[in-house]
């Protein structure tokens, strides 16, 4: 059997369809990875290798039978452990849900399974997915693959999912994204990650953060992958009512590679804004797109100056209001960082989360306004790489900020917003860690913002390397 822990979703549904390879050799491959390399990476919480061995075996049944195939069927994928799974527990990376185990699936999961997935086991995360690190003290924090010597953070919320994929423990992954927990760990990890629209994929079974800035989508090693996933998990569910009736179109038709006269307008302030390596390699993928027939232009926004404060005024109110009960009868099974971000919310007023509220208005109208005159915005994901995991400051613009700040700062304007944003490698610091832009389109058009990420990684080859500690 070739090896299979690095083909693509496309490739392995492909192999199975064709008969060059089994379900049962795809899961067992991947569970054999998973034994030999996550004790060390620290991606899963919870291994379901039986669950997943059934579902692989009955998947071949079917295949043989000659009945009908999704466009998934067969492929590994695993779940970030805030997505509920009937039978395997789901703890959202805590101490207070370590024996928590729901009765039915979540939609986006029941619809990923529906395609013919998988499911290998439930990934770390980010305590509750209250924080961009990725470090978790109650399962330990997941170890960025890319660097070989130096613990450095992942990347969260959605940290099991960044390490995973980059690892070849699975082919692709979930993620939840409330500030930027899917871009930012897929940037940090070398791999690609879309948050969709507000309301695009159904968030019903899955433990919310914030309820009006929460996204749930998936993260894979290539937009063409995150497509056949998001194709699977989006669409109109009456469990859920912020999911948008609109029509969900075939993103993987969108892929044309063709992106002569697209309009990419650059977000210069957010690249002036960056480490020098960082601006360096947005900027030459601007320039590569701008190769390909796209018509590159500089952009702002005014108003995203605002987002920090509106976000966090929201989020904490949000985050309070699910966690009050806990708080007050086990706040000392949280872990303190997230504790801490938690009691925050007592503080924000009424009148503070209204005006947060209105803040989000102007930030989403200017965004719209951007994009009345562009297909796509452009900017680094995040302004720094992946740190050690023990450093609480940076150096940016001659001034120090910190870690946890700088890694949310260009994401969450588009949580604020709803827009979709995928994270797509863009290139390597010196020292060999991935660097990551997001490109951002317009509300529900997820198809143009896949479409250029598939076409610049058509032309560029940063998302096919692999980790040093994923060999």
């Amino acid at each position: 059997m070739p090896d299979v822990t690095f083909a693509s979703i496309i490739d392995l549904a492909r192999m199975v369809a064709t008969k060059a390879v089994s379900p049962v050799e795809l899961t067992r491959a991947h569970l054999d990875r998973i034994a030999a390399l996550d004790a060390t990476l620290k991606a899963f919480i919870t291994v379901a290798a039986d669950h997943a061995l059934e579902a692989a075996k009955a998947a071949e049944q079917r295949l043989m039978s000659g009945e009908p195939l999704g466009a998934m069927h067969g492929v590994p994928i695993a779940l970030k452990d805030l997505c509920d799974t009937a039978g395997i527990r789901t703890t959202g990376g805590s101490k207070i849900l370590g024996d928590a185990v729901p009765a039915a699936d979540a939609t986006a999961v029941a619809r990923l399974e529906a395609a013919g997935a998988i499911v290998l086991g439930k990934l770390n995360m980010h305590e509750f997915a209250y924080g961009p690190l990725g470090v978790n003290d109650h399962y330990g924090t997941p170890v960025n693959p890319w660097d070989a010597t130096a613990r450095r953070v992942p990347g969260g919320s959605s940290s099991g999912s960044g390490v995973a994929v980059a690892a070849g423990l699975c082919a692709g992954a979930t993620g939840s994204d409330t500030g930027g927990s899917i871009r930012i760990p897929a940037s940090l990890c070398g791999i690609t990650g879309i948050k969709p629209t507000y309301g695009r994929v159904s968030r019903a079974g899955v433990l919310p953060l914030s309820w009006t800035m929460d996204h749930l989508g998936p993260m894979a090693r290539s937009a063409a992958d995150c497509a056949v996933m998001l194709g699977a998990m989006a669409g109109y569910d009456p469990a859920d009512a912020s999911t948008s009736v609109l029509p969900v179109p075939d993103y993987r038709a969108a892929l044309t590679g063709d992106v002569k006269g697209l309009r990419v307008r650059v977000l210069r302030a957010f690249v002036d804004g960056s480490q020098p390596d960082v601006a360096a390699a947005v900027t030459a993928a601007a320039k590569t797109l701008e190769s390909l027939g796209a018509r590159v232009e500089d952009a702002a926004l005014e108003q995203v100056r605002h987002a920090a404060a509106a976000s966090l005024a929201i989020v904490a109110a949000e985050a309070l209001a699910y966690h009050a009960t806990w708080l007050r009868t086990r706040a000392q099974d949280y872990q303190a960082d997230v504790r801490d971000r938690l009691k925050l919310g007592i503080f924000v007023s009424g009148e503070d989360y209204v005006r947060a509220q209105r803040v989000r208005a102007l930030v989403r109208a200017e965004v719209d306004e951007a994009l009345r005159h562009a297909d796509v915005l452009l900017a680094p994901s995040t302004p720094i790489v992946a740190t050690p995991v023990d450093q609480t400051h940076v150096e940016l613009g001659g001034e120090r900020a910190d870690v946890r700040s700088a890694l949310i700062r260009f994401t969450r304007p588009f949580n604020l917003s709803g827009h979709p944003a995928c994270a797509v490698p863009c290139g390597f610091t010196s020292t060999g860690l991935p660097i990551g832009m997001q490109i951002v389109g317009r509300a529900f058009d997820e198809a143009t913002v896949l479409r250029a990420a598939d076409a610049y990684q058509r032309a560029t080859d940063w998302h096919t390397r692999r980790p040093p500690r994923a060999s």
